[in-house]
């Protein structure tokens, strides 16, 4: 029996590059492993920040030590020596794919971010009628664009934080149209708040606010990185999040809970050692992990997810309201990320996790056709 070649793609445009890249890493081990390892063929892909696509003995090389390539490979000679004396090594221009992209038979794109998961990768791979793991075009898209989002939530009735949409022109206008938003998201809002970047994953670009100064740098921050940023209402809770598996009939993995000692969860105390510990199980009553569970299936649905995602909420234990954060429809995927652990506390170890959502996207894609 042939055994099924895999796309691993990995590294990519946005400021999750490196995350990308360890996310990749500990799936190829996970293929690597037995049972796998006799049912799967690893072709690695590495998308350099550049935008150019590199297959062969690069992306292996990648994936065994762990190391990003921050330059260009045409900018390092050892690197161009390496490729033009194997041919299997392919460098090409941004709107080219190399020839091993033909013998894929489904794809696992570990991409995280813009040109990750919005919708674009998977434009692309759906135009190769080949399947891939993971969202297509519609729910990576509304599970990247928090705006989008948070109106595809409001639509299905889950309860939110208060936010308000705001635009890079409102932000970079003149002198008389910017206090006035200023005042608008005060009186809405109030402080703290935070301002996020519609469309940027790990915390990139989120700022906490408590003064009228500290919103206007922050919303000037924003607009340096998306022409669309959210404005929240800061909410003083316990962060808490659930895991989802599945197409048409998805379930959902016990609640796991985010602690840390900074001031909220930014990039650096999610991914510094020691910043931040996961509690899973967390230690809710069984009523509101119940609750956070149904509330994660039914955001799921609501932007048409496919494959995983990663829901979290605000449990705000004075009220016991749940609040509905975000989606994310490709988390973190290295050993000690909280989607993978989630599933593990819920029965399902990480090479099995890997195997589950390749079955996925192939049941997805055959049921697409018939």
């Amino acid at each position: 029996m042939s055994k099924l070649r895999v796309g691993l793609l990995f590294g990519g445009r946005s400021g999750e590059h490196e995350v990308s890249i360890y996310s990749a890493r500990a799936i190829a081990t996970a293929l690597s492993t037995e049972p796998n390892a006799s049912k799967y063929e690893i072709l690695p892909f590495y998308i350099q920040k550049d935008g150019r696509w590199l297959a062969g003995e690069v992306p292996q090389k990648l994936l065994a030590s762990d190391v990003p390539l921050l330059e260009s490979l045409e900018s390092i000679p050892q690197a161009q020596n390496q490729l033009t004396s194997n041919p299997q090594n392919q460098i090409l221009s941004r709107w080219q794919s190399p020839s091993q992209v033909a013998e894929v038979d489904v794809w696992l794109p570990v991409l995280h971010g813009p040109n990750g998961e919005d919708g674009t990768i998977q434009g692309l791979l759906t135009l190769m009628q080949v399947p891939f793991v993971g969202s297509g075009v519609l729910g990576s898209a509304l599970g990247m664009d928090k705006i989008a989002m948070k109106m595809a939530f409001d639509q299905a009735g889950l309860p939110q934080v208060k936010y308000k949409a705001v635009t890079r022109a409102q932000v970079w206008s003149n002198p008389c149209v910017f206090p006035k938003l200023c005042d608008e998201i005060e009186a809405a809002l109030g402080y703290p708040a935070f301002v996020k970047p519609a469309n940027l994953g790990s915390s990139v670009g989120i700022a906490k606010v408590r003064s009228r100064t500290e919103l206007e740098a922050a919303l000037d921050a924003a607009a340096g990185y998306d022409r669309r940023i959210i404005v929240e209402a800061g909410v003083i809770a316990r962060e808490v999040e659930c895991a989802v598996l599945g197409n048409d009939q998805p379930q959902a993995s016990v609640v796991g809970e985010i602690t840390y000692d900074g001031d909220f969860y930014d990039y650096e105390t999610k991914y510094t050692q020691g910043r931040a510990d996961l509690l899973i199980p967390s230690p809710l009553p069984d009523t509101i992990s119940r609750q956070i569970q149904d509330m994660a299936l039914q955001a799921f649905a609501a932007v048409d997810a496919a494959g995983l995602a990663r829901i979290d909420f605000f449990y705000v234990e004075a009220t016991g309201e749940i609040l509905i954060n975000e989606i994310n429809t490709f988390p973190g995927f290295t050993a000690t990320s909280m989607y993978p652990q989630l599933w593990a506390h819920s029965g399902i170890s990480f090479p099995e996790l890997v195997d589950r959502l390749i079955q996925l996207a192939l049941e997805r894609y055959s049921i697409g056709r018939e």
